[in-house]
């Protein structure tokens, strides 16, 4: 589920969530995940990862990772991103291009507070995507986080990720091909909508 907090009220953020609840209703499986693409500049690579979009608050969208993970370092090192999301239920495609930063250590704590013991000693104990030499000792990893640290406090390797979109396009499949594309530019700071041929 995302949770959505002082929606803007500019079309491309009303659309968006009458589409969300349109795949809401339809009973769209893993509904908060959407697949960020980066380049990292320092190793000329790109990438994309499937994340768990949490919140939308204004016109904000916001995730969580390890600050020592890789796709951090692209973001720290290009903070241009595109962003797609695909509710099959509804066959919607959605497509951003949008900058990235970090949230608030504030805004991190509070989250962090928040959540299950068993998701915080996770992150506390994962070196996200470094090599480890098995299964097994991410499991006592795991467990001894678990029984040990303190899984209330928010370490300062982790924390969340916030990006304001300034391009939003609504792909909607069609019979035949006849797809519906609807695209909302940010330009002079006004949002203005474009028709796209299929």
């Amino acid at each position: 589920m995302i949770q959505f907090k002082n929606l803007n009220q500019e079309p491309p953020f009303l659309l968006l969530k009458e589409k969300y609840e349109m795949a809401l209703d339809k009973g769209q499986n893993a509904i908060e995940a959407i697949s960020i693409s980066s380049f990292n500049k320092i190793v000329n690579e790109v990438n994309s990862r499937y994340v768990n979009l949490k919140f939308v608050i204004n016109d904000e969208f916001i995730f969580f990772s390890n600050y020592n993970s890789p796709k951090s370092s692209a973001f720290n090192s290009h903070n241009q991103i595109a962003v797609l999301i695909f509710w099959p239920s509804i066959n919607v495609q959605i497509r951003m291009i949008a900058n990235i930063k970090k949230t608030s250590d504030e805004f991190n704590q509070k989250y962090f507070f928040d959540r299950s013991i068993e998701k915080n000693a996770l992150a506390i104990s994962s070196n996200q995507s470094q090599p480890i030499s098995s299964f097994s000792q991410v499991k006592e990893n795991y467990e001894y986080s678990l029984a040990n640290d303190d899984l209330k406090k928010c370490p300062k390797y982790w924390g969340g990720y916030s990006f304001k979109p300034y391009e939003i396009e609504f792909w909607e499949g069609g019979e035949f091909r006849l797809n519906k594309r609807n695209l909302f530019k940010k330009e002079n700071n006004v949002w203005n909508q474009y028709i796209l041929e299929p």
